[in-house]
This record gives C-alpha cells, sequence and structure tokens, in this order.
C-alpha cells in the first residue's frame, strides 16, 4: 500500500508540473492564461518590483536549496527517498503558481516590434526556446529528472539505479541545454514590457549563479569525466563543432 501511495504522489506531482509548464508559457508569452506577466491593474513600480523579486527569490531559493546533496540528505530522514525528487518536483511548482499569482504587473514598453517578419521571427525562437528546454529533458532522462521513474522503480520493488553520465544530443555542443532554452523563451518576444525585463533579467541571473552550484555537485558525482566535458563544451553558447570526443549515451 505504501508504495502505491508512492507512485500516485509522484504521478500527482508530475501532472500537476505539466500543468505549470503549460501556463508558463502562457504566463510569459501572454497566451490564453487568466494571470500573465502583463495583465492586471498596475500600481506603485517600486513596489511592483519589490514583490516581483521576492516571488522570484522564493522560487530561486526553493529550487537551489532542495537540489543541493546536503539538503536531499537531511530531507530523506522526513520524506521516502523514493518521493524525494516528486516532492522537489511538487515544491518547485508550488512556487512557480505563487509567481504567476502574484505577479505584478510594470507597465512601460521597452521594445515593440511591428514588422510581422520580425515578430513571427521572434515568436519562432521563443517557440524554439520552450522546444529545447522540454527536449532537453528526454535527451538525459525525462522521467527520472521529474520523479516518475523512482516511484515506478519503488512500486515494482527495485532498488534506485542513478542516471550515468553521457552526452547525448545537444549535450554535446551546450553543456546545459535546458537552460538556454528558458533563455531564449523568456528574452525572444517582439513586445518586451518593463516587467517581463525584469523577469527576464532576475532569472537569468538565477541562471548564472544556479550553474556554479549545480556543476559543483557534478564534479563531485562523475569526478574527471565531468571536468574534461566542462572543459571542451560551454555552457550556455552552443559550439558548432566538438574539440573532442566525449562520452555518450
Amino acid at each position: 500500500m505504501v508504495r502505491i501511495i508512492a507512485f500516485i504522489y509522484g504521478v500527482v506531482a508530475y501532472s500537476i508540473f505539466l500543468v505549470t509548464f503549460v501556463y508558463a508559457i502562457g504566463f510569459v508569452g501572454n497566451l490564453g492564461v487568466p494571470k500573465s506577466m502583463d495583465s492586471g491593474a498596475e500600481g506603485s513600480i517600486v513596489q511592483a518590483l519589490l514583490i516581483n523579486a521576492i516571488l522570484l527569490g522564493i522560487f530561486a531559493i526553493q529550487h537551489s536549496l532542495m537540489a543541493r546533496p546536503a539538503f536531499k540528505k537531511v530531507w530523506t530522514q522526513v520524506v521516502p527517498e523514493p518521493t524525494e525528487r516528486s516532492t522537489y518536483v511538487l515544491a518547485s511548482s508550488l512556487a512557480l503558481f505563487l509567481v504567476f499569482w502574484q505577479w505584478q504587473p510594470m507597465g512601460g514598453i521597452i521594445w515593440e516590434v511591428d514588422n510581422p517578419w520580425g515578430r513571427l521571427f521572434l515568436e519562432a525562437i521563443c517557440g524554439m526556446g520552450w522546444l529545447i528546454v522540454l527536449g532537453s529533458t528526454f535527451l538525459i532522462n525525462h522521467f527520472d529528472l521529474f520523479g516518475l521513474r523512482q516511484v515506478y522503480r519503488y512500486l515494482r520493488g527495485r532498488a534506485y539505479t542513478p542516471i550515468q553520465f553521457n552526452t547525448p544530443g545537444l549535450y554535446q555542443y551546450v553543456r546545459h541545454p535546458l537552460y538556454l532554452g528558458w533563455l531564449l523563451a523568456f528574452w525572444a518576444t517582439p513586445k518586451m514590457t518593463v516587467a517581463h525585463l525584469v523577469f527576464a533579467v532576475l532569472t537569468t541571473a538565477y541562471i548564472l549563479i544556479a550553474i556554479r552550484f549545480e556543476e559543483r555537485d557534478l564534479i563531485d558525482v562523475h569526478g574527471e569525466a565531468y571536468e574534461n566535458y566542462r572543459m571542451c563544451v560551454p555552457a550556455i553558447v552552443p559550439l558548432l563543432k566538438k574539440k573532442v570526443p566525449l562520452p555518450k549515451e
């Protein structure tokens, strides 16, 4: 019964993530959602800036703190280890929904592209960014990343086996294609408002900081293999040609 409950919990957490991901596309692009980045009544720009910075700060702290090995070691004494990743995914989704719910519009336009082809180009880049975000998770192991593999193996009575280090597809050209996708999705817009710019700047700063912490953990786990990978493949801007052979799937 415990295994069944853990599996259902993992499926629910994953389902909430899917809803969050789809809503995020609408939120950033101001498309078909009840509350988007630029919708709602505008108030004091100083107050809005402070609230928005706090909201993104809450997400950044949660997202980074819960991913650290030291936190996981303590956290798994509270929650069952097979559900640790699902709990992380659920907490991240809820933190994002808090951002969506309480985000304050700020008014003002930084740039706006009126040319139809220019708008189409930027919208295509944005869409490509979202596809890279989702696609890069499947290149490594989508279901492990979002906790389903862990609860499924637990349901079947199998011990968890960590995913081995490999560099499939885009990972041969850029170390963090997922972050690259986020940056494209956040910055490529035909209409850049003040609120959108604040969101893009703060999330970009978070990504650059998160890379340092994430790679430190990866070096601890994979050692020299990741060190070599880090030396020959850029973090964000893709290489057009690989420098040296890298481990593949």
